[in-house]
């Protein structure tokens, strides 16, 4: 079912609304993109959604302002991906709810260095629904297990010496 497709049900708009948008997420692939995620944004959240996290006291409002976030943290992940071989695995499970508009869910990312290392990062998130979009995000309940991965963990061997580039003598 496609966003214009929703009949007048909250309930069932709302629902097919997030699981569209988590298909999407699940089937972009940051080595890949990091711009497939900021078509989801666009497409999906309302200009005037606003997002929030319970380890940060500020409310971002708009679009335009939670962008650069958004990009803060997958041009990073992409570069990570595409160029130092880190390998990324996105799991999704949805939480039960009572409110028509609203939808829980929890996510995880599993992170694999090169030497296969590993670091998973947890939260949920609670999405805000009007029609077709997304009007609120809030995350909490952030947990990381496992310790950070290191440039060890990355393949950053590319201008090295032993890759064929040497120093002007």
């Amino acid at each position: 079912m496609t966003v214009r497709q929703f009949d007048g049900n909250a309930y069932k708009s709302s629902q097919t609304a997030e699981l569209t948008l988590n298909a999407a997420i699940l089937r972009a692939e940051i080595a890949r993109s990091y711009e497939e995620f900021l078509e989801i944004f666009d497409k999906f959240y309302a200009d005037d959604v606003e997002v929030s996290s319970e380890d940060s006291p500020e409310t971002i409002h708009g679009k335009e302002r939670v962008r650069p976030f958004l990009l803060n943290f997958l041009v990073p992940l992409h570069v990570m991906a595409e160029v130092a071989g880190l390998s990324m695995s996105v799991q999704l499970t949805q939480v039960p709810r009572d409110s028509a508009n609203e939808t829980h869910s929890e996510w995880r990312i599993d992170f694999t260095g090169v030497g296969g290392r590993r670091c998973t990062l947890k939260w949920y998130a609670i999405r805000g629904w009007a029609a077709s979009r997304v009007v609120y995000e809030h995350h909490y309940g952030h947990e990381q297990i496992g310790g950070p991965l290191t440039q060890d963990d990355l393949n950053f061997k590319w201008g090295r010496s032993e890759v064929g580039f040497q120093s002007p003598s």
